[in-house]
């Protein structure tokens, strides 16, 4: 365990499990961003994937609910337009949703994304879990998502892992998963598409307010 604790964190500058240290946004910030996708209520899980090893980098956690945010534990994503308080990112708007996803996807990792309908109430319950779970330490994007999810009803067989795929894999065994693979072949840098979708996203938000 030792070990694969090291190499975590060692692959943490490339591959988005890197530890917090975001800008905390204030409560105001949090509501005026908030939003509520007017579909069914669903947990979308999020792997990062090397295309070269196949081993998972990062795990992520979209819950759609009364509001939709992702849980993005030691995460390295930024955006001006998203508030983030602790490891819960606000205001997953679609716009939003599809810089993050094309934040990762790049030459060297690919997103496996994985969506189940769920109940509002069990997507309540996730959401909370989320807001409470605080910032989440390096290398531990896995564990801290599986223990999120084994505390809602309907997910208990989760066993907690360290391990992103192993994650994903018992994720899709629950009846009605939906998964897709999403790639870019741009810059291998994690910097770089972060840059580039937190401008893209900037041009939205100005071209919305005209």
């Amino acid at each position: 365990m030792i070990r694969f604790v090291i190499a975590c964190l060692l692959a943490a500058t490339v591959a988005g499990c890197a530890g917090s240290q975001r800008p905390q946004a204030d409560q105001t910030e949090v509501v005026a961003r908030s939003y509520r996708d007017p579909g069914p209520s669903t947990l979308t899980l999020y792997t990062m994937i090397s295309t070269r090893t196949g081993s998972g980098a990062h795990t992520s956690l979209m819950i759609s609910g009364s509001e939709r945010v992702i849980f993005d534990p030691a995460g390295s994503f930024r955006a001006d337009v998203v508030p983030i308080r602790n490891d819960v990112l606000y205001g997953i708007t679609p716009n939003v949703e599809r810089a993050y996803r094309s934040s990762h996807a790049r030459e060297t990792h690919y997103a496996r994304i994985q969506t189940i309908q769920v109940t509002p109430q069990q997507a309540e319950i996730a959401l909370q879990l989320a807001k409470q779970m605080g910032p989440v330490s390096e290398a531990f994007c896995a564990n801290s998502t599986s223990q999120l999810l084994q505390q809602v009803p309907g997910f208990e067989q989760i066993n907690t892992t360290f391990y992103p795929v192993k994650l994903s894999d018992q994720f899709g065994e629950f009846p009605g998963v939906v998964t897709t693979e999403y790639r870019e072949n741009d810059d291998a840098d994690l910097q770089a598409g972060l840059a580039s979708n937190n401008a893209r996203l900037n041009q939205l938000e100005a071209a919305s307010t005209q």
